[in-house]
């Protein structure tokens, strides 16, 4: 679920992804309206800036953690307006009325987002996968975003070059714990050796260079970000084909039973309606060079 970040690199690995500088880049993956949502529509008399239930009156109130990685956000820096992620949050503001000056961002880590608990926000936007089981604990918005799970590796190694889900069975792999990148390995992949938690993917991606694991399952866009910026010998081994009948989609999280999720997902399903998020996807984000795992 959640990208990485080497400093030194950002301005590049950001410049890569924003350009398309990776070749035959495919055509984005949005959501369906509506897909996998906790509800969508919303009167527009109900969803006018006026008669939105908001954390602080007249103001939009972001959540994401800290760091925030590119390709979602660029330099670190939320409020910026740049990476996918960052540009979605204004452009779903700005569907609700809200003024890019009457948006705050304020920092949530991610387990936070997703667990039952008082909320700092009216919606948090970070690469969270919309599922069933979170659904019990908060609300999502209308998908804005399907993305794929993906396997990194270094040049050389046991896993260059596999084409095969079952290929990856007895490797070492690790993600981090709690996504749905980790969730992958132990349904999809079933290796014979257990998975590698890592609170972060700061924590994999150091683990990869020590030799301590064959590889990393994290989201396509990550997996670009981390051979372009993180591994000087990074490559993708390939896509992990889609899990179950339902693309996998990120959401924006909202409260349980948050009174904006239907104004939320309206606003997300007008940006996806109007082509705004294929275009800032294209922008922000790229699947070349990537190959489906058979």
């Amino acid at each position: 679920m959640v990208s990485i970040r080497s400093t030194p690199a950002l301005s590049v690995a950001a410049g890569l992804l924003a350009l398309g500088g990776l070749a035959a880049c495919s055509a984005p993956e949005t959501a369906a309206p509506g897909a996998a949502g906790t509800g969508t529509g919303g009167s527009p008399a109900a969803c006018t800036k006026a008669a939105l239930k908001l954390q602080t009156a007249g103001r939009f109130t972001v959540g994401t953690d800290k760091p925030a990685y590119p390709p979602w956000f660029v330099d670190n820096t939320p409020t910026n307006g740049k990476g996918y992620e960052s540009a979605v949050a204004y452009a779903v503001a700005a569907k609700l009325g809200f003024a890019t000056t009457e948006v705050t961002w304020v920092t949530v880590p991610f387990n936070n987002a997703v667990t039952p608990g008082v909320k700092s926000f009216d919606v948090d936007i970070n690469q969270v996968s919309i599922s069933d089981a979170r659904k019990q604990a908060v609300d999502f918005s209308s998908g804005y975003y399907g993305v794929r799970q993906a396997v990194v590796t270094t040049k050389g190694s046991v896993l260059d070059g596999k084409t095969s889900v079952a290929a990856l069975a007895s490797a070492k792999l690790g993600a981090q714990v709690g996504t749905t990148s980790y969730t992958a390995i132990t349904d999809q992949i079933k290796p014979s050796q257990q998975a590698a938690p890592y609170d972060t993917n700061d924590l994999a991606v150091q683990a990869l260079k020590n030799g301590q694991i064959d590889g990393i399952v994290v989201d396509l866009p990550t997996a670009f970000f981390m051979t372009s910026a993180q591994l000087d010998n990074g490559v993708i081994v390939g896509q992990l084909p889609q899990a179950g009948s339902t693309p996998e989609q990120f959401g924006m999280v909202l409260d349980k039973g948050s009174a904006l999720t239907a104004c939320v997902s309206r606003a997300v399903d007008a940006l996806r309606t109007d082509g705004t998020l294929d275009r800032l996807a294209a922008q922000y984000l790229t699947a070349a060079g990537a190959p489906e795992l058979k």
